[in-house]
């Protein structure tokens, strides 16, 4: 099993109860768990799945992983095609080319929750439903994110955001109530950042109309958690929408800066 925390004697003292009652051993720090590789430092945390690449490399034949395009391409699983094999050998050169990247998690982190929340309208072209993208951090640290295609088509731009915007803050209110789990409670408000003005005053927007009221759920709901202090939305542009990288392919410079801002470094910098 695994015990966290900064507390070395109680550590030993439960460590101590525990080999009393079942048959256990130390293991010592933290170093792989689940695919995931750790080390620590003084500055903090950093998380890598070097190995674990490596392997489904190796599986594949080509002795981290890039969330939209594969979610784009998880949607063909059933029925592949030779385009669907060369789309997932791109995916695997790209991860084998970034077998050291991983995630920063600073021991100076001020354990704040934000987010950013972001659709790409009708961007499916088989089906013409949007993509959904949303990431969290906690200080600057990233911590969750997601990809996933709307189950309904959108008539506008605005109301795929908004569709966006009800799946972020229902991920929102599960990572504060978490995050209170381990001992970090959200003492106000957690920012979420949209770069759509027509999505956000929606939420403001007390009257439903006819481009509204098929959405009135969504409305209500998000509406509920800024007007009840657990979520408020900030505007950002779509130059810094961070979740941007989890909606639509993206050219290599633009990729790399979203790349920057997710905190994706490599050991070798770590």
């Amino acid at each position: 099993m695994i015990i966290t925390g900064d507390d070395d004697h109680g550590i030993s003292d439960l460590q101590a109860y525990l080999n009393q009652q079942f048959e256990m051993k130390s293991l010592g720090p933290l170093r792989y768990f689940l695919g995931l590789e750790v080390s620590d430092s003084p500055d903090g945390l950093f998380l890598s799945q070097a190995k674990y690449a490596s392997d489904l490399l190796a599986r594949a034949g080509l002795t981290d992983y890039i969330a939209h395009a594969v979610h784009i391409v998880s949607q063909f699983m059933a029925a592949p095609r030779t385009s669907h094999h060369s789309a997932v050998l791109h995916i695997l050169r790209y991860v084998k080319g970034t077998l050291l990247h991983g995630l920063q998690f600073s021991s100076n982190s001020s354990l704040t929750l934000s987010g950013y929340s972001d659709a790409d309208w009708a961007g499916d072209p088989t089906d013409r439903r949007s993509t959904t993208g949303f990431c969290f951090f906690v200080d600057d640290s990233l911590i969750y994110w997601r990809s996933k295609k709307q189950t309904l088509v959108s008539r506008s731009s605005a109301e795929s955001e908004y569709r966006a915007l009800a799946d972020s803050t229902s991920e929102l209110l599960w990572l504060r109530r978490l995050l209170t789990d381990l001992g970090a409670p959200q003492p106000s408000s957690t920012a979420l950042h949209c770069d759509s003005q027509s999505a956000m005053k929606m939420t403001h927007n007390d009257t439903f109309h006819e481009r509204t009221k098929h959405i009135e759920l969504e409305c209500h709901f998000i509406r509920q958690h800024v007007v009840n202090g657990v979520a408020h939305l900030i505007p950002v542009s779509s130059e810094d929408q961070t979740a941007d990288i989890f909606t639509k392919s993206l050219l290599p410079g633009r990729f790399r800066l979203l790349l920057d801002k997710l905190k994706l470094v490599s050991t070798a910098l770590s």
